[in-house]
């Protein structure tokens, strides 16, 4: 009978024979696969460096891809990355985790770089038991049902279908908490949507998806049925966005569910793809029309959402509602950057067409102005201000109220992964891939969500108090300054009339 020592070393030395065996197994496999991919690489023609450097060649593809991750997390400094750096990712982070926001030992950002806005303290600032809630707006007093409103900072278009069941309900429930609206972007209004009760602004895009009839008109009956909804607010017209001046809205047939597609008015599978305008508007008078005949037909406040390009072009509008009258006029215009969005876009569009707001907001405010339209018509802003500053220079320049979607997607838990096109977000919030979905949890985000919003407006409100006024919306363009080419700064009343 063999000892116990001798039983130990044959069980050793067979299961040392079994995994030299597995070994050489896998070496042959391995060997086999890189010849079998050597003959491919050499014999197709459509890939140079594959064709020039078989197998190494492919690594190549590997690192381009891998880049993106190692630039992201290792190799950018936290104010260098694009779209959004790392430090203005982590603010939004901590706000809406409801976290600390406080810094040590001095600003990280250079504050001599030309455009960067310093904003101007009070020789006494305003004390917390002084300070006030924003001012309330009106849109649309004339209307049957006009919008009343405290909140500086809302949730921008993000349609269902561009952004995943969870998402939306998300950020309906924390829209509601935070008592902010939401607007639906131009995918039709769903019951996600709704289900926070939270104020919802409907977008109504080229295409009119959601209140359209098979033929892509309006149809009154679906238009009347939205209007109903005591939680949709107003109506928002859009003629162009800043992911894509000039271009309808593009949704992959991969996002196109059924379910989406009921919503839409379209088939399933098919990509959306919309008209690059309103089919029924080609001129000023027209558009004045549809605006005019929207709010009579719905009772609610009915605006545009546009990016400013051709200045001619406001002018001509702002012409056009004095000569036509203004009972015509939009109760509102949305301004959006031309620099991106949550929606997919050829990336000309999004790289080279169209103004940013820091160029057109100030534009389109001295218009207004110019043309004795600034009390008639509201003015909302949108593109990539989700930091504190951002906002505070937004209302500075005359904005009422802000909008934003990547920064409520950052609150979502977004990790600027770059792949809010291809059904393949790791955050669940850009897929309608369950397994992805899964990791949303809508009630813990929904919290994330209000806290976002809310911390932004209490340090919005720190900037105003600093400055003097009681709350965000008494800021005016005398509150900050620009620093100019010589690192010194102009106060943004002299700068904007010096533009101009």
């Amino acid at each position: 009978m063999k000892s116990l020592a001798e039983y130990s070393n044959s069980m050793l030395a067979t299961m040392a024979a079994i995994l030299a065996n597995a070994f050489i197994i896998a070496i042959g496999i391995l060997c086999a696969l890189a010849v079998f991919y050597y003959i491919i690489d050499v014999t197709q023609t459509q890939h140079t460096i594959r064709r020039n450097y078989p197998l190494i060649g492919r690594f190549r593809y590997l690192f381009e891809k891998l880049g993106e991750f190692f630039r992201q997390y290792f190799f950018s400094m936290d104010r260098e990355e694009l779209p959004f750096n790392r430090a203005q990712r982590s603010w939004v982070y901590r706000a809406a985790k409801n976290l600390d926001n406080t810094q040590p030992f001095g600003s990280t950002r250079d504050n001599d770089r030309e455009g960067h806005i310093l904003f101007v303290n009070a020789g006494f600032a305003v004390l917390d038991e002084e300070a006030t809630e924003p001012d309330e707006i009106v849109f649309g007093p004339q209307c049957r049902q006009p919008y009343r409103s405290r909140s500086i900072f809302n949730i921008s278009g993000m349609s269902y279908g561009a952004i995943s069941k969870p998402a939306v309900q998300a950020l309906s429930r924390g829209a509601a908490m935070a008592g902010c609206w939401m607007s639906t972007g131009e995918g039709g209004l769903s019951d996600y949507h709704l289900e926070g009760n939270c104020d919802v602004v409907f977008q109504i895009g080229t295409a009119k998806y959601g209140v359209r009839d098979e033929h892509g008109n309006y149809s009154l009956e679906k238009l009347k049925e939205v209007a109903g909804k005591p939680q949709v607010k107003m109506i928002e017209l859009k003629l162009s966005q800043g992911a894509k001046p000039g271009k309808g809205g593009i949704l992959p047939g991969v996002k196109v569910t059924p379910e989406i597609a009921s919503i839409r008015g379209i088939p399933a599978g098919q990509a959306s793809i919309s008209p690059n305008r309103h089919l029924d508007i080609s001129n000023n008078k027209e558009l004045l029309e549809r605006i005019h005949w929207l709010r009579d037909f719905t009772g609610k406040p009915v605006g545009i959402k546009t990016v400013l390009g051709d200045e001619s072009w406001i002018d001509d509008f702002l012409r056009t509602i004095n000569s036509t009258g203004t009972k015509f006029a939009p109760d509102f215009i949305t301004l959006d950057s031309s620099d991106g969005g949550t929606g997919a876009a050829p990336m000309t569009l999004m790289d080279d067409v169209g103004l940013g707001i820091h160029e057109s907001l100030p534009i389109l405010v001295d218009k207004l102005i110019e043309h004795g339209l600034r009390d008639r018509i509201r003015v909302i802003c949108s593109g990539k201000l989700i930091n504190p500053a951002d906002v505070a220079w937004a209302l500075c320049v005359g904005a009422d109220a802000i909008n934003n979607a990547r920064g409520f997607m950052f609150s979502l838990g977004c990790i600027q992964a770059m792949q809010c096109n291809q059904n393949t977000c790791p955050t669940g919030i850009t897929t309608h891939d369950p397994k992805l979905q899964r990791g949303l949890v809508t009630s813990d985000k929904a919290t994330r969500v209000a806290y976002y919003q809310k911390n932004m407006v209490k340090e919005v409100s720190i900037i105003a108090h600093s400055c003097g006024v009681k709350n965000p919306r008494q800021l005016q363009r005398k509150h900050a300054r620009m620093v100019a080419s010589s690192s010194t700064s102009v106060s943004l009343v002299d700068y904007y009339r010096r533009k101009g």
